[in-house]
């Protein structure tokens, strides 16, 4: 028993010093990265599969510091045996996550009577592709989508789709501004707090959006452009009869 007793102390200290060693380190890395970057906080920091290096996340946007805070790499982690984009992987559960923080009163929905899916649509009011999408919005129900719209006008607050998606907003069917809006069709809007926008607008730079129409699945997976109601429906649905695993 006293042989067993030693053997079990001897593997475990190492383990519990490394540990501490590990912890140490990320608080140094923390602490340096923190202070070396406005928008990152110290929480921002985490450990990485990579032994020796650690995981900045903001958001969307990824990075790795090595464990004495010297490098940084920006770029994508693939596990080349499991063959899974690691990073991707980190994404979309940090647009997961954010997705589930968003309430009902804060989009603009378009749902059929039993949704089987919902996705989170960032939509320019002005955006061709945008107008082909919501065009079909009958069909994307038709599909069982529910379609949870933000208003992200692309070329900012200054812009004239901006103002517009204000006046969405501020209607009192939002829904059947926003598809007047996108026909160039007048529509009746009042005064109210349209700042709804501007967190819209935040909330699709932190997702990590590069145009628009940006389609964000169930899963936190990002679809860049414009995808045919059908062809959607099939994703969705062969995602939804997927196991899961660490790359879905």
């Amino acid at each position: 028993m006293h042989r067993i007793t030693l053997l079990l102390v001897s593997l475990l200290v190492p383990a519990i010093v490394q540990a501490q060693q590990t912890g140490e380190e990320l608080d140094a890395v923390k602490e340096k990265i923190s202070g070396m970057f406005d928008v990152i906080e110290p929480e921002n920091v985490k450990v990485s599969p990579v032994d020796d290096w650690y995981m900045i996340q903001k958001g969307s946007v990824i990075a790795y510091v090595s464990g004495d805070g010297r490098y940084l790499m920006q770029g994508d982690l693939i596990d080349l045996d499991a063959n899974v984009n690691l990073t991707e992987v980190a994404r979309n559960d940090s647009r997961r996550l954010l997705m589930a923080t968003v309430e009902e009163k804060d989009v603009i929905r378009f749902s059929p009577e039993n949704p089987s899916h919902a996705v989170w649509i960032f939509t320019d009011v002005d955006c061709g592709y945008c107008r082909r999408l919501h065009a079909q919005i009958e069909e994307y129900m038709a599909n069982g989508i529910e379609v949870r719209y933000f208003l992200y006008p692309r070329n900012g607050p200054s812009s004239k789709a901006w103002n517009t998606s204000e006046q969405v907003w501020c209607s009192a069917d939002r829904g059947a501004a926003l598809t007047n809006a996108k026909l160039d069709r007048k529509f009746e809007s009042v005064s109210c707090d349209a700042s709804i926008v501007a967190d819209h607008y935040a909330l699709g730079r932190e997702v990590g959006l590069s145009g628009t129409p940006a389609i964000v699945l169930e899963d936190g997976e990002l679809i860049g452009g414009y995808m045919p109601p059908q062809a959607l429906a099939q994703r969705l649905a062969q995602k939804a009869t997927t196991p899961k695993t660490a790359s879905n």
